[in-house]
């Protein structure tokens, strides 16, 4: 066991960098841009913690991780103690550990970061999921008794497999239902190869299969099955299908050939391959210009990918200024390096085409920021006469998604809110007895984190409903 430093010799131990590809190089691949800590760098990192005795990190946690614990019986060199406890808490570990926005949660609630930099718990979460990806058996964990009850989950993305992962160790039957070929929702579909690879996801998906968790692919519940169907089929039902239906931005010219919408565009690239074309069978069209409409993560995961299919200029278009982008500032800076442009306060007003119907630029105003709108950040107004076009040939929507109707409406009776979106009770429940939703599909489009939060309160709700509701003999 390691011997622990001194609180004092905490404080004097800065913050680790995280190991990158060069940015030049990456830009030009699709392999994972960060590198993940050495054993040395994990141990110098977990030696920050301070192990304060009222952890506000864990409150911040969606899902509730036990962070100080897990670092740890890390700092203490016990990696195999620190993988259970995580595991433990984090159905999908290996995937918050890359994804998760841990700067705005559990570490901006660091006490670490009162003076200096907070630890960073995302990297040793990275770090240790890593490690039980590659020690540990799956096969070898022991699987409760069984409960008798079985339960449907509609998605595989993050909050279905999560609540998925949950009602196993409870000793229930649970059946995952996934429209696309593959499993995984948006982590598989939406979130590119080099900030996720699909072998990570695919393994921690294998595990909770190992735990019991069975899926069936193509399924399209709404076409398939209906809800009310499944309802029958099972003693309950827990909905995460998601919000994948895009939004776009209702301008003249949008139709034209080379937009996309982000949905398409990074489902085509990250799920079936078309960066590999013709290699795969999918194509996806290679532009010199490229101009990506929105400032969240999703649009920096564009941007970066056209970068990476070999965009001469990739450029971000963005109606508000740098310190108002939602994305990560990571993926902010990784992109910065990688190249990428930056059109602040540029709201796009029409696209432009050629007679061909082929796009070739886009027509945008300057905005300047005015009084806060209903989300409390200040309001882009046009600059009257600021018009002028931005040369590109692909232009890429990437500004929000919507409820995908396809579910919801064969099963009228399900309560809904303005937005298409489920309306679900303190629980998790639906307006329907036995039905339970989570994740985007309730709440809009959001983190992968706030989706796996859902899908494991929804497990503890749907465990206490089975409870309360014993099969009739």
């Amino acid at each position: 066991m390691r011997a622990k430093p001194s609180a004092k010799q905490r404080l004097q131990i800065n913050r680790q960098k995280m190991p990158e590809q060069d940015a030049a190089a990456r830009a030009a691949n699709f392999a994972e841009v960060n590198l993940g800590f050495t054993e040395q760098l994990a141990l110098l990192e977990a030696d920050r913690c301070l192990q304060c005795k009222d952890p506000r990190c864990v409150a911040a946690c969606p899902v509730g991780v036990n962070i100080p614990k897990f670092v740890d019986l890390l700092a203490q060199g016990k990696i195999a103690e620190a993988a259970d406890s995580l595991l433990c808490d984090n159905a999908l570990p290996a995937v918050t550990g890359r994804v998760c926005p841990q700067e705005t949660q559990c570490e901006a609630e660091c006490i670490r970061g009162v003076k200096g930099l907070p630890v960073g718990i995302g990297y040793l979460e990275r770090y240790v999921a890593d490690w039980a990806r590659q020690n540990r058996n799956p096969a070898s964990l022991q699987k409760p008794a069984p409960s008798g009850r079985r339960v449907a989950v509609v998605g595989s993305g993050p909050s279905g497999l999560t609540a998925a992962g949950e009602l196993v160790r409870l000793g229930h039957d649970v059946t995952v239902y996934e429209a696309l070929h593959k499993p995984g929702g948006v982590l598989i579909y939406g979130i590119p190869e080099f900030r996720l690879p699909k072998k990570i996801v695919q393994q921690e998906v294998e595990r909770l299969q190992a735990a019991g968790v069975k899926i069936e692919c193509n399924v399209v519940v709404g076409r398939t099955y209906t809800l009310p169907e499944l309802r029958e089929r099972f003693d309950a039902v827990f909905i995460a299908n998601g919000a994948g239906l895009p939004v776009f931005m209702n301008v003249p010219g949008e139709n034209l050939k080379g937009v996309y919408s982000a949905n398409e565009y990074l489902t085509r690239v990250n799920l079936m391959a078309a960066y590999q074309f013709p290699r795969s069978d999918t194509p996806v069209l290679r532009g010199k210009r490229v101009a990506v409409v929105g400032g969240g993560n999703v649009a920096m995961d564009s941007v970066r990918t056209a970068k990476r299919l070999g965009a001469e200029s990739a450029m971000i278009v963005y109606r508000r200024t740098r310190d108002e982008l939602p994305a990560r500032a990571e993926e902010v800076h990784h992109a910065g390096d990688e190249g990428v442009a930056f059109e602040f306060l540029t709201a796009p007003v029409e696209v432009i085409g050629n007679p061909q119907r082929w796009v070739t630029g886009l027509k945008c105003v300057r905005m300047k920021l005015g009084a806060p709108d209903a989300s409390g950040r200040a309001r882009p107004e046009p600059v009257p006469g600021s018009e002028f076009v931005l040369p590109c040939d692909i232009v890429v929507v990437a500004i929000g998604t919507r409820a995908n109707p396809l579910l919801t409406a064969t099963c009228p009776e399900l309560k809904l809110n303005r937005n298409g979106n489920i309306v679900v009770d303190e629980s998790g429940m639906t307006s329907l007895p036995g039905v339970f939703a989570g994740g985007d599909i309730v709440r809009g489009a959001a983190t992968v984190i706030l989706a796996m939060g859902d899908g494991k309160r929804a497990a503890r709700s749907i465990a206490d409903w089975l409870a309360a509701h014993p099969r009739a003999v």
